[in-house]
């Protein structure tokens, strides 16, 4: 069987090129790989062209467009992801215009589709004492329960993504002080981020239990399953939804309806803020790479603008006279009243 052009510029483009030259990480690869599965899925139904048969003049502006509305439409995907599917389909033809220099402007064409807006949502977080709330529903009691209760305080208190939680081992963790943390972003940027005392002992406690204090388990995932492998993103949130579901039953007012791991990350973000942690050093705590990604909390706290409001408050609007207060005129306060009957 005779191998397509396509087939082969793909190839190349993920093993060589996201791989051995941008170093793209392990995330980014199978987002990646999801995004070209999905297009072949509809190049097939929708376009009637196999996969051993798609060649680079199938891929037109046009195509791409219907293949973008076909998740949305088809899927059902919002503009987020929709947008992410198209960041892997940008990356892909911006590579193949150093490759395949015949067809450029067919690639410039795909190139000039244009992301959708998204509808900024408000910032989902708990407050100081939600979180604390939470974390007395996990039961210390059970080993379970010292996993749990460790993991989630863990997800708190590094302002980790989940990701990040997942990948850790006992090696990413300095246990002795200054207590810290070393973390793994977006593009496998490091981070350390310092610990609090209270949660080093919780980890203190769990590591040794499961002997993961010892050398021999130092490269072992720091959070397993049940058959030593690592936990999975719905495997966390169920773990957190768990007890969040507890918590709300018993108080509604500190738990939101809904709740997932980067709840706690935003809630830690939020309580530096509010603490007043300067915004640089949330940026570097969340491994943000950009400060206006940060300047959500700011915009997000509505406590913190107004005290900021009112610290910078200057009077200047003349005090009304008495002579003309609706409460001395006889006929307004009449026809005042009358109104309420």
């Amino acid at each position: 069987m005779t191998t397509t052009d396509f087939a082969k510029y793909l190839t190349k483009y993920f093993t060589e090129y996201l791989v051995a030259e941008k170093g793209a990480s392990a995330n980014t690869i199978k987002a990646y790989s999801n995004t070209f599965a999905l297009l072949l899925t509809f190049m097939e139904e929708k376009e009637h062209v196999k996969a051993d048969r798609l060649s680079c003049d199938h891929l037109t502006k046009e195509v791409i467009l219907r293949f973008l509305d076909w998740l949305q439409n088809y899927r059902q995907c919002g503009n987020a992801t929709r947008n992410q599917r198209l960041a892997a389909i940008h990356s892909f033809f911006a590579y193949l215009q150093y490759e395949d220099v015949k067809r450029l402007a067919q690639w410039h064409n795909i190139l000039s589709i244009k992301i959708k807006r998204q509808e900024k949502k408000s910032v989902n977080y708990l407050s100081v004492e939600g979180v604390r709330f939470l974390l007395q529903q996990i039961p210390d009691g059970t080993k379970e329960g010292r996993r749990n209760l460790a993991l989630i305080a863990l997800l708190y208190d590094s302002g980790a993504r989940v990701q990040e939680l997942i990948d850790l081992t006992p090696s990413s963790l300095k246990l002795n002080k200054p207590y810290c943390i070393t973390l793994f972003g977006k593009g496998s940027k490091k981070r350390i981020v310092p610990l609090q005392e209270e949660q080093v002992k919780l980890l203190q406690v769990y590591m040794e239990e499961n002997r993961l204090n010892e050398s021999a388990f130092n490269s072992r995932p720091l959070f397993a399953n049940n058959r030593g492998g690592k936990l999975t993103n719905s495997g966390i949130t169920y773990i957190l939804n768990r007890y969040a579901h507890n918590a709300r039953m018993l108080n509604p007012e500190l738990i939101p309806d809904k709740i997932s791991p980067h709840t706690l990350r935003h809630s830690k973000a939020m309580h530096l803020l509010q603490a007043g942690v300067n915004l640089v050093y949330i940026r570097d705590i969340l491994g943000h790479v950009s400060i206006q990604t940060t300047e959500i909390y700011a915009r997000a706290d509505s406590r913190l603008k107004r005290e900021a409001l009112e610290s910078a408050y200057v009077n200047v609007i003349p005090n009304l006279s008495s002579e003309g207060s609706w409460e001395k005129d006889a006929q307004l306060k009449t026809w005042l009243k009358n109104l309420a009957k």
